[in-house]
């Protein structure tokens, strides 16, 4: 009854009015571990619901997006981040007739891996691990949501669909490929994910290029005049000012980088549409047979975009300010990584007892990957947090 009156509202199934190449309920490739359909929740609904009430997911609150250990609330997080990009997912999915529920739990648990400090802390981590297999965020999302991630009475980790999961991989070398079965043979066979997945890929790069470029100018380590001259925004902040000449110079900011999002949207959906029209897919499966990927930018917008992200490496990714505590934090990631090699009863009680018994099964390797698992998890409060703790204590 619940369910017939579910449907009648639209809300028990997730396919009315979606595209044949949309992922849905009913070409679903499951779960890892079989578990009865919710009765008011459409399976990508309940994946975004797991991971919003992960741990992982509410730590990326106080991690790195740029600015290290930001005392100012208003730049951006991993967390804040997240959700732009969810947001941003969901409209390019309505807009190409695509499951906005997938493309939500998609961006929602792309970053869920990411270590304190932002991809400073990532290289730092890699640096420690590579002699134990390194280490890569990608990866490390899977591994948070399919093994450390532990709520639940019947299996380890979150049991996401394969569709979430495939969209939250986005890299992975062929020798964990070949470990990963059906999730890894697109990286060994050639392919691509879902739709849906390809596009959360372009919101993330929509999201970061015009939050940094604002973070950035509110900062001063990108100065107006410069960013002036890039096409893409220029446009933009010409048609604001144009439209609100009155504006204060924060307010037509934020307007010219409102338009900027818009128009890259826009663009990625056209181009992405003309592709989809061409090729001709009629289910997920043909999406991911698709020899090249069918999102993307045009050529027009890519070569607009290529002068914006390399002045935000050359000018905030690595500026003075920026590198000075990124050293910092690289340190503080490195001293703890060796400290708990060296004395893993520095560890919390639960992960010493793990490290030792992944020692006594794997050798150093295992304990490593303890290790590694614990700082990542750690926001950029806790990491120094505990850095003081154990070097005011051993010191």
């Amino acid at each position: 009854m619940a369910v017939d009156l579910l449907e009648a509202r639209g809300g028990g199934s997730d396919q009315a009015g979606f595209a044949p190449y949309a992922a849905s309920e009913s070409n679903s490739l499951g779960r890892q571990h079989a578990e009865p359909p919710d009765e008011f929740r459409t399976l990508y609904q309940r994946d975004c619901d797991r991971i919003i009430h992960a741990a992982a997911f509410r730590s990326l609150e106080y991690k790195t997006q740029v600015m290290v250990n930001h005392a100012d609330g208003s730049f951006r997080t991993r967390l804040t981040h997240s959700i732009e990009v969810a947001k941003l997912s969901r409209t390019l999915a309505r807009a190409l007739r695509l499951n906005e529920d997938l493309s939500e739990s998609i961006a929602l648990a792309h970053d869920l891996g990411h270590t304190p400090f932002g991809h400073a802390g990532q290289d730092a981590l890699n640096d420690c691990m590579k002699e134990y297999g390194g280490f890569e965020h990608n990866l490390q999302s899977l591994r948070v949501i399919d093994k450390l991630e532990y709520k639940y009475a019947d299996f380890r980790g979150l049991n996401l669909t394969f569709e979430t999961r495939e969209g939250v991989l986005k890299r992975c070398p062929k020798e964990i490929a070949k470990t990963l079965g059906p999730l890894g043979e697109r990286f060994l066979k050639g392919g691509s994910p879902t739709l849906e997945a390809q596009l959360v890929d372009f919101a993330d790069q929509i999201a970061y290029t015009n939050h940094d470029l604002d973070d950035g100018l509110r900062l001063g380590f990108l100065n107006l005049k410069e960013v002036r001259e890039l096409a893409l925004f220029s446009r933009a902040y010409d048609e604001a000012e144009k439209a609100s000449p009155k504006l204060s110079r924060h307010a037509l900011l934020h307007e010219a980088n409102r338009r900027m999002i818009t128009a890259m949207m826009v663009d990625l959906i056209l181009a992405t549409q003309k592709r989809i029209e061409q090729a001709q897919p009629d289910s997920p499966q043909a999406v991911r047979a698709c020899p090249d990927r069918l999102a993307g930018f045009s050529n027009e917008l890519r070569a607009e975009l290529a002068p914006v992200t390399r002045l935000l490496h050359e000018k905030y990714y690595c500026h003075d300010h920026l590198a000075r505590a990124t050293n910092k934090a690289v340190g503080v990631i490195r001293e703890l990584f060796s400290a708990f090699m060296e004395r893993p009863r520095l560890l919390p009680t639960e992960l010493h007892q793990r490290a030792r018994e992944k020692k006594e099964a794997r050798g150093e390797e295992g304990q490593a990957r303890v290790i590694a698992d614990y700082i990542a998890s750690l926001s950029d409060r806790h990491i120094l947090a505990e850095h003081r703790k154990i070097f005011d204590m051993t010191g």
